[in-house]
């Protein structure tokens, strides 16, 4: 691909190549700003959606589609924001996306039934889903390789940040103001992000004559979203046997193999170009950022569904108690960024993830009444191996990288982790509830269970004494989640021991 989105930031004189100019940190935080909304948006609806189904008295299948639809929405449109920040310049089409998130949401909360609020919602993942490849595109440009370790620290925030503290906002929010609220909040926000971006971010360039290709754009989107919505079916269904499930992730993989012989033909001209794959640390950030993709999203289905179901402990207790994760990432997250930039992501990203394997272990042996306090250490620990395992990843997929792939980068690990989001959280579901159903003591007992009724609806004593058969089957859970862990720590330790290659050879 030629070309880049944006122009470089410019240092102030007297700070040097390896500095954090004040110019920098604006670009940062106006990029924070607005990926924040759209990544909290993904969670904290999760809180309301039974009080929105009694809002418009619809089936619960029904209600799932407002978080199917934000999902595929964001899904579809990822592959296409490389190219559209080619085309406009990455400024304008962060704005554009703000703009749209923020009228959707206004949208979504004025809803007066549930198709209204499901097709909102698909237009509000559409533009939620280009804010952070953009966002991260801009400040990619802007950094340079010297500083990328740090810069991503920033953006490391809301990724990590906004899936733990949405079911605490979320609660507090429907609790006190009503559901609309969780999307009511989003305009002021986006208003004020557009503001700022049009203030501090720089105009970059555009390329009027760049075409969109539109074949590669059906091929990869269509097999993102096929595989997103395939394991919202399967996670939300308790199986991958289902007709809709399996010709859903047939179809999906067909596609994205159709797309890697048609893009490595067209080579850098394609939509995301997989050529790049040649490039050891690129190729090796992606493979590891798709398995700890999958092992993240499916141990942040586990932690909240083991304090709501085995403790009893409501929406937001639970995001109060998954607070130490969120304080974990944010001692890391600095300290992992310095270091990345000194010694290279190949020494953080093992470490990172020896951690939040450690922390996840002790998840193995939970049980009915495990002391808050080891679990709440564990989640400290997990907290610190994330934080010290995503930024470095993303940094080192951009080290020695010519500045005219920095859209395909961007555009491919985004893809990799909703795709990798997609499978975790599927797969953590499904293993959950078969081993909620092997257990006979469960299933003789609450034999709705079976087809997946959260235990919530149970009499509490039934509950309570239900405990410790579904402690057991969170921890025997767990243990995926610790082989997938295992998994992206042996694929870590093949990333580049130098820092950076020279910009635009292979390494």
């Amino acid at each position: 691909m030629a070309g880049r989105a944006v122009a470089p930031a410019t240092a102030p004189a007297g700070t040097g190549p390896q500095g954090l100019d004040r110019q920098l940190i604006a670009l940062g935080a106006v990029v924070v700003l607005g990926a924040i909304m759209p990544i909290l948006d993904a969670t904290i609806v999760n809180v309301a959606t039974r009080v929105i189904g009694e809002s418009f008295h619809a089936s619960i299948t029904t209600v799932q589609w407002v978080l199917t639809g934000y999902l595929l929405g964001f899904a579809a449109v990822i592959p296409a924001t490389g190219w559209a920040a080619r085309r406009y310049g990455a400024r304008r089409v962060f704005v554009t996306a703000l703009a749209v998130f923020a009228v959707s949401s206004a949208l979504s909360g004025a809803a007066t039934s549930a198709g209204e609020l499901i097709g909102f919602r698909v237009l509000q993942g559409i533009g939620g889903g280009m804010i952070m490849p953009v966002g991260q595109l801009i400040i990619a440009e802007a950094a340079g390789p010297k500083r990328m370790g740090r810069v991503m620290s920033m953006l490391g925030v809301p990724m990590l940040l906004g899936s733990v503290s949405g079911p605490v906002l979320g609660g507090l929010i429907v609790s006190s103001v009503g559901w609309r609220w969780i999307f009511f909040i989003n305009p002021p926000l986006g208003l004020l992000t557009i503001v700022l971006a049009m203030r501090l971010l720089p105009g970059g360039s555009a390329r009027p004559g760049d075409r969109l290709d539109l074949r590669g754009l059906l091929l990869l989107s269509g097999g993102v979203t096929s595989i997103t919505y395939g394991m919202s079916e399967a996670g939300s269904h308790g199986g991958f046997g289902g007709t809709l499930t399996v010709a859903l992730l047939a179809a999906g993989l067909a596609l994205l193999a159709l797309y890697a012989v048609y893009a490595r033909a067209r080579g850098e001209q394609a939509l995301v170009d997989i050529t790049l794959l040649r490039y050891r640390g690129f190729a090796v950030s992606v493979v590891t950022s798709l398995v700890v993709a999958v092992a993240l999203f499916g141990a942040l289905v586990l932690l909240p569904l083991y304090w709501q179901i085995v403790r009893g402990a409501s929406p937001l207790a639970t995001g109060l108690l998954l607070a130490p994760q969120a304080l974990g990432a944010a001692v890391a997250l600095p300290v992992a960024g310095k270091v990345t930039d000194r010694a290279g992501a190949a020494v953080v990203v093992p470490a990172g993830i020896a951690l939040g394997l450690a922390g996840l272990a002790v998840y193995t042996q939970v049980g009915a009444v495990t002391p808050h306090a080891v679990l709440a250490a564990a989640l400290f620990v997990i907290g610190l191996g994330l934080g010290a395992t995503f930024v470095p990843l993303m940094a080192a997929a951009y080290q020695g990288l010519p500045r005219s792939a920095m859209g395909s980068v961007t555009g491919t690990l985004n893809t990799v982790q909703r795709v990798g989001g997609s499978i975790g959280t599927a797969l953590l579901a499904v293993t959950l509830q078969d081993n909620i159903t092997r257990q006979a003591t469960i299933t003789r007992q609450a034999p709705n269970m079976r087809g997946g009724a959260v235990l919530g609806t149970l009499p509490v004593a039934t509950r309570e004494h239900l405990a410790p058969a579904l402690a057991h089957a969170f921890g025997t859970a767990f243990w995926v989640a610790v082989a997938l862990t295992a998994a992206a720590l042996i694929t870590a330790l093949f990333l580049p021991r130098h820092r950076s290659a020279p910009e635009g050879n292979p390494s």
